[in-house]
């Protein structure tokens, strides 16, 4: 059993007025909401996918694929228990996930840390989130989209020991 795994993870969705917007299962925003198959939380989406690469598991449309209607409207902190449980099973936690947030609105630095408080009761584990523009380039520049990068470093209980 390796004594680290690090997986890293990427999710964009697309943004349309009205709704709202999930980032870190905090709600951020009533203006606009990411058009998705399930909550469109794309930093636990990005949290997911860093877990299921760092386990060799693939990605998160193959564990909850957006052609079945089962997930339509589905939390995104399903799939990050789901995720996480799959790594707890074979022996790993969290050692620290590092997520970085590209978005024009809203305003992400007063969220932040209820962000963290919230990944960190859902993991343990260091967490932290930092949040940047595209400096008006793109469709995320334009505020039209919205994506997360996460980087995870699991540990195996021999880790902490070493």
């Amino acid at each position: 059993m390796p004594l680290f795994l690090i997986g890293h993870g990427y999710d964009l969705h697309r943004l349309q007025p009205g709704g709202r917007l999930l980032l870190a299962g905090i709600e951020v925003s009533t203006e606009i909401s990411p058009i998705a198959h399930s909550d469109g939380d794309v930093v636990i989406h990005a949290l997911v996918d860093a877990i299921l690469g760092a386990l060799g598991e693939g990605d998160i449309g193959e564990h909850f694929p957006d052609t079945d209607p089962k997930w339509k409207n589905a939390s995104s902190h399903l799939f990050l228990t789901h995720a996480y449980d799959l790594a707890k099973s074979r022996g790993y936690t969290l050692g620290n996930a590092d997520v970085t947030i590209l978005a024009e609105r809203p305003k992400l630095n007063p969220f932040k840390p209820q962000m963290v408080q919230n990944l960190q009761q859902l993991l343990g584990g260091q967490v932290n989130i930092k949040a940047g523009t595209n400096e008006k380039c793109d469709a995320i520049g334009r505020g039209e989209a919205i994506a997360a990068h996460a980087v995870v470093l699991l540990k195996s209980p021999s880790a902490t020991q070493a």
